[in-house]
């Protein structure tokens, strides 16, 4: 759990960094900045993974009934969203399960919500799945005391192939890496499809 709140504290610490723009010159590219530092991330966790001869074993001892998780995150994001609509009334169901559909991926979904439904719809998307990421970082290690390993994974989306993954190898270990990463791909690539047909209905 500590981990997890010293992530988010960073998030935060950058967040006033840019309010405040305190950014040296040098880190003026910050978008080329972040991909690097994303790249650097994957590596160690590779290295990591790597260097654990046990992973590369459990790939051949996964049940091939795990590969169906993609698809229950979708289903189960999608009716949960489906459920929480009449909270709100002044959005069609259409515009909450776009919102739903972007799985964490905010930098893709929130521009396709923007750019069909308006900025206020895509400032919602923006920050609903910034929320989601938060949570799956955040409460880690209690959705596996709660629902399981593979809870992590799931509650992260398309982000357990990226920014989530070193904690979700930390919290459920790391024989469920290659797992996250399939998950992660699969939601992931299911993002601007079923974004753009929600939106278009």
């Amino acid at each position: 759990m500590r981990n997890s709140f010293i992530i988010v504290g960073f998030f935060i610490l950058g967040t006033l960094v840019g309010v405040f723009h305190l950014m040296p010159g040098w880190l003026s590219h910050i978008y080329a900045v972040s991909f690097y530092a994303l790249c650097a991330l994957m590596f160690f966790v590779g290295i990591s993974v790597g260097s654990d001869t046990g992973v590369l074993r459990s790939i051949r001892s996964v049940n091939p009934r795990l590969l169906l998780l993609p698809l229950v995150t979708v289903a189960g994001t999608l009716g949960g969203v489906s459920l929480a609509a009449g909270l709100f009334p002044s959005h069609t169901l259409a515009d909450c399960l776009a919102v739903g559909s972007g799985f964490g991926y905010y930098s893709l979904s929130s521009i396709f919500i923007t750019e069909y439904r308006g900025p206020e719809l895509g400032t919602v998307a923006l920050l609903a799945n910034i929320a989601r990421e938060l949570v799956a970082l955040l409460c880690a290690p209690l959705l596996v005391r709660w629902f399981g390993r593979y809870a992590p994974i799931s509650v992260a989306g398309a982000t357990s192939m990226d920014t989530t993954l070193p904690v979700i190898t930390l919290v459920s270990g790391r024989d469920v890496v290659v797992l996250s990463v399939f998950h992660g791909f699969l939601v992931d690539f299911s993002v601007p499809f079923l974004v753009t047909f929600f939106c278009s209905l």
